[in-house]
């Protein structure tokens, strides 16, 4: 078992990542969405928390209008009457409005994302990251490329063990050329928060460069949903523009 900080330290260019899983007491889901960047348009944005969920935005329009605009903008996380979802583009309306009471977050993820391929950003073809909590049950998915161009989907059920997550993000970790993306399944990690400040906190902390690197982190997101009361959400969120 690998405490978040010495799994996301050893990540130094994840990419974006989404992990799921339950604090050390239990009774409640932990979400966690982070966004690294290397490039200007990349580094240019923040994390708010306004319309039902957290959303990706600029925070300079004329260096985010650099890249591809498409795929930096998106809501990251949104709360539905049914579950929450969280994902790396806006893959993340379709997931949340695909969940319904009592629905398996497996078929959830495979039937919103069935019309969604990896990231059109050659020469990486970046994978489309995804999650939702339906009720107390979880999933994760990673659409990427495969060798002939074809779209490869994985989906893999969460269990909400009380301090136990899984992560998957959108690279393996290496900062190289080309980027490696994220294979296999997912990560397995400890959340060790009682809090989503405490949480993110944590997180934001073990994605801090290596000394004398750069430091590749643009925002962190953590919610705590309560199992029982749909209402009781806790959100907190880490801009590094906020802090530097």
């Amino acid at each position: 078992m690998n405490a978040p900080e010495r799994l996301l330290a050893a990540l130094e260019y994840p990419g974006r990542l989404v992990a799921i899983g339950a604090p050390p007491r239990g009774g409640a889901a932990v979400i966690l969405y982070a966004i690294t960047g290397r490039s200007a348009s990349s580094q240019a944005r923040r994390l708010v928390f306004r319309d039902g969920g957290v959303w990706v935005q600029p925070t300079d329009e004329a260096t985010l209008r650099q890249g591809n605009v498409d795929l930096l903008v998106y809501p990251a996380v949104l709360f539905g009457p049914a579950g929450i979802a969280v994902s790396n583009g806006k893959q993340t309306a379709d997931v949340r409005d695909g969940l319904t009471p009592g629905a398996d977050p497996v078929s959830v993820l495979s039937g919103a994302l069935a019309r969604w391929d990896y990231e059109p950003d050659a020469p990486i073809y970046t994978p489309r990251v995804s999650g939702c909590l339906a009720g107390s049950r979880a999933g994760l998915s990673v659409v990427r490329r495969g060798p002939a161009g074809e779209s490869l989907r994985s989906y893999f059920e969460v269990g909400l063990r009380p301090g136990e997550g899984r992560l998957v993000s959108t690279y393996e970790g290496p900062n190289a050329d080309p980027l490696p993306v994220f294979t296999g399944e997912p990560r397995r990690l400890a959340f060790e928060g009682e809090a989503a400040a405490e949480t993110a906190e944590a997180a934001y902390a073990a994605l801090a460069p290596a000394p004398g690197a750069k430091d590749f982190r643009v925002a962190v997101a953590c919610v705590f949903a309560s199992l029982t009361d749909p209402a009781a959400v806790e959100v907190r969120i880490i801009n590094r523009s906020e802090r530097t």
